[in-house]
């Protein structure tokens, strides 16, 4: 068969773009030819990520979206997005169909494969007779988990390591009626839209399989796995060497990163906890401390006073985006303080790290239980209002970097990142034979 010729499409935030492109670069590997699509600004940033080696068989295509008054170019992303912006870009977004449609049918791909928020691109790319599968940049349990209330209200969820907390649960409701409020009659339906072959996921069996099963048996869809999604640690800005040599001069395994990734903002009460915990431990820390959009603080004001004295060597606190994966891959690096994004949780397990999940909303206290199972975290668990307090952060903190705590996790993590990348080569080979059958029997 010729080059496959594969459009990915991904939704329009950055925890959604690094999956997708850790699977486009994945299938280059193997051959294929990417059109990888997205707007502008998203690009302006994914650029960076993509190798040299990668300049033929990857090519970047702007999808551009309606110029609306209230959504200048550079809100054309969820990064920075002020939140009250947010349903103005999914509109957007699905008043790009035009624009997206005029791409497939310029470029012809084999194959369109789309995020599973966008479930209209796969009625765009059958119009024009294109085959289509849903990547899931999320893991097997949270997918299943949440399927299991849609598809099935009246079962309870068959694995008890996977739960919600009263207040987590009252939020996700919350959201989800916001969610339907905001819902277009042409907006599809996850459930029962869409090719019901396979879907694609971010994930893998040596950490999900009972999950991914659970998923053939609410839906029938093939659960393909691509491995999770994890970034090479290879950057060498000039900026990182100083972050980097004062981790060098730390002992092995001494030092915890703290990073609630690049969209998700500590309350004013959970940032004092969070720095009274990391003092009261008197571990080594780095911390990226960062604000919304248009809110940013100086950072010695939004510490409690004094901190940043009384912390002295012991830590760093930046306020600027850090080298996540140079500093997870570093044998300094002994825990992760982590809200539990797919993605960072997938990464740190990779690299070996424990985590201590704090997570806060959305999937993320599903992942924070599954890594829990997994015997590669502990949780810092929020009281009946939702408040952390600094005390168990400070203990947590002990038992994994000086403590027998972090012994266990680490033998475990460590151990299961051996099983990951052995069969990372084996599952992505499958997934791209699966594509090539699904083009060849679109074709007959």
């Amino acid at each position: 068969m010729a080059t496959l010729r594969v459009l990915m499409f991904p939704f329009l935030a950055y925890g959604h773009i690094s999956p997708f492109l850790n699977v486009a670069k994945k299938l280059a590997d193997r051959g294929f030819l990417i059109y990888f699509i997205s707007t502008p600004i998203n690009l302006k940033s994914t650029i960076k990520k993509i190798p040299e080696k990668y300049a033929d068989s990857i090519q970047l295509i702007e999808l551009h979206l309606p110029e609306l008054p209230e959504l200048p170019p550079h809100y054309h992303t969820t990064n920075g997005l002020p939140p009250n912006l947010n349903h103005i870009l999914q509109q957007a977004l699905k008043m790009s169909k035009p624009n997206f449609s005029k791409i497939l049918e310029n470029l012809k791909p084999d194959l369109v494969i789309y995020d599973v928020l966008q479930q209209w691109a796969e009625r765009v790319a059958n119009e024009q007779n294109i085959p289509a599968v849903k990547l899931i940049t999320s893991g097997a349990a949270v997918f299943s988990y949440f399927f299991n209330i849609l598809r099935k209200p009246e079962v309870e969820f068959p694995f008890p390591a996977i739960y919600l907390r009263k207040i987590e649960q009252v939020r996700l409701s919350e959201m989800v009626a916001k969610s339907n409020k905001s819902k277009e009659p042409d907006d599809g339906n996850l459930l029962v839209d869409g090719n019901m072959q396979i879907m694609l996921m971010s994930t893998s069996t040596t950490i999900e399989a009972k999950y991914i099963d659970y998923c053939l048996e609410l839906s029938n869809w093939k659960v393909v796995p691509v491995g999770p999604p994890v970034q090479d640690p290879i950057t060498n800005d000039a900026d990182d060497m100083e972050l980097i040599d004062w981790l060098g001069t730390k002992d092995e395994n001494s030092t915890v990163f703290v990073s609630f990734g690049s969209e998700y903002f500590l309350s004013k009460e959970d940032m004092e906890e969070v720095a009274f915990g990391l003092e009261l431990s008197n571990v080594n820390f780095i911390w990226v401390a960062r604000f919304p959009k248009g809110e940013e603080k100086n950072i010695e004001d939004a510490l409690p006073k004094g901190f940043l004295e009384r912390i002295g060597e012991t830590g760093r606190v930046l306020d600027k985006f850090a080298p996540q994966p140079r500093i997870l891959n570093h044998p300094s690096t002994g825990g992760f303080i982590s809200h539990c994004d797919w993605n960072s949780a997938m990464e740190s397990i990779d690299f070996g790290v424990p985590i201590i999940a704090m997570p806060m909303h959305l999937d993320q206290p599903m992942v924070a239980r599954l890594i829990v199972e997994l015997g590669v975290a502990v949780e810092i668990v929020r009281d009946d209002d939702g408040k952390i307090h600094r005390e168990e952060i400070a203990e947590t903190l002990k038992g994994v970097i000086t403590g027998k705590t972090g012994e266990n996790l680490r033998a475990k993590v460590r151990d299961i990142s051996k099983n990951l990348k052995s069969i990372r080569d084996e599952e992505m080979d499958a997934a791209a034979q699966e594509l090539i059958q699904l083009c060849r029997n679109s074709n007959k």
